[in-house]
């Protein structure tokens, strides 16, 4: 194929795919619904970060930089357009973030045409990745973000031993970005930190996940909470756990929240993920939990297992077996657009409303614990359908 006729089907290949449209899948569980297709994958990203266009400098179209996946996307809603900041991974494992926006939220996602120029500290990151985007009521956008480096006391052989902490920038229109430095806390390490859409007692309240190892959460016993007196030199002195870790559950090796919570009648409504390990590797599941109005740090409902896990295609991938989500979508409606990954390598939907979760979290059972009290809970369901 010449160089023309190449650009050509290449191009038909991607106008094809951001076209294409998404439907539910039917009938689904009565809590959400998934959607046939990713909303974004690693083609999605524009065909002019992949490909040299110039014949002169690149005669076969070779693609001269490989887009590995597209994942563990932040949302927001601007200006009447579904927001996605999207984790971008290339082939050389070093991820940053770029903005595809769609008029309603299940299809047609476009990027735009730069990714995001995140500026660096002092210390330049080595990788940065899994954005949480919050608007808050200070008037800000901020990104809370994982930013990686190398440990410095690692051994010289050891080209794995990193550094993970929370990374905070804000912005205005999600393209000019003001760099904060890193957040302090008391842990070794953290990830998956997410900020509080509101101000707790005059102060910025953040979720965290404090762990002592880069992989392993060692002492770190679930997601944790603390208070900043600002964002321009944010330290949280303390850490509180408020979602413990828990044998033989979903989230017994670590837990970590996902987006921002949401704000209903009844309580904070908060999707999470859950880790335990398996003879297939670690497994990763999303689960829900609310806490109270007053005390957001006190949980007040959390339905037993898990809210989503990985199914079918979604299992296999990068890293398989692995739902991860920190993004999500309140719309004025009444309905809920949540954004997860699959196995680290795409983006999906599920759509639900406030209604729908806020009767999930409220009126599902709690872990019992012990396989006697499923087996009550069974029980109990038989006993009302019998009248």
């Amino acid at each position: 194929m010449n160089f023309d006729k190449r650009r050509q089907a290449l191009q038909q290949a991607y106008d094809a795919l951001i076209e294409r449209p998404n439907k539910q899948v039917m009938p689904g569980n009565g809590i959400y619904s998934r959607y046939e297709y990713p909303v974004l994958t690693a083609m999605h990203t524009p065909l002019t970060w992949r490909y040299d266009f110039r014949e002169s400098a690149n005669p076969f179209l070779m693609e001269r930089f490989g887009i590995n996946g597209v994942f563990n996307a932040g949302a927001i809603r601007v200006n009447g357009k579904f927001l996605l900041i999207a984790r971008v991974e290339g082939m050389d494992r070093k991820s940053f973030f770029a903005v595809a926006e769609s008029d309603n939220g299940t299809d047609h996602f476009r990027f735009r045409e730069h990714p995001v120029r995140m500026p660096e500290t002092g210390v330049p990151d080595t990788n940065i990745y899994d954005m949480r985007v919050v608007q808050h009521e200070d008037g800000w956008i901020y990104g809370l973000f994982c930013t990686e480096r190398r440990d410095p006391v690692a051994l010289p052989g050891d080209q794995s031993a990193a550094i993970a902490q929370c990374g905070l920038a804000r912005t205005r229109n999600l393209t000019d970005w003001e760099r904060l430095p890193d957040l302090v806390t008391p842990s070794p390490q953290q990830r998956n930190v997410v900020l509080h859409p509101e101000f707790v007692n005059g102060q910025y309240a953040f979720y965290t996940r404090p762990q002592d190892g880069f992989i392993n959460t060692g002492s770190g016993g679930g997601i944790g909470f603390g208070l900043a007196d600002n964002m321009e030199a944010a330290v949280l002195k303390e850490e509180m756990v408020i979602d413990e870790k828990v044998y033989h559950t979903v989230y017994e090796a670590k837990n970590g929240l996902g987006p921002a919570p949401i704000k209903t009648p009844k309580g904070w409504l908060h999707l999470a993920h859950g880790v335990r390990n398996t003879a297939a590797g670690l497994r990763y599941v999303l689960y829900l939990f609310m806490t109270d109005l007053e005390d957001i740090t006190r949980v007040i409902h959390k339905p037993a297992g898990y809210f989503m896990a990985p199914e079918g295609a979604e299992r296999v991938g990068d890293v398989s077996n692995v739902l991860f989500s920190n993004g999500w979508i309140a719309d004025d409606d009444g309905r809920v657009f949540i954004y997860y990954a699959s196995s680290d390598t795409r983006m999906h939907v599920a759509t639900s409303t406030i209604s729908q979760l806020v009767d999930y979290v409220v009126n599902t059972a709690e872990d019992g614990l012990r396989s006697a009290a499923s087996v009550a809970v069974v029980e109990g369901i038989i006993a009302n359908n019998r009248g």
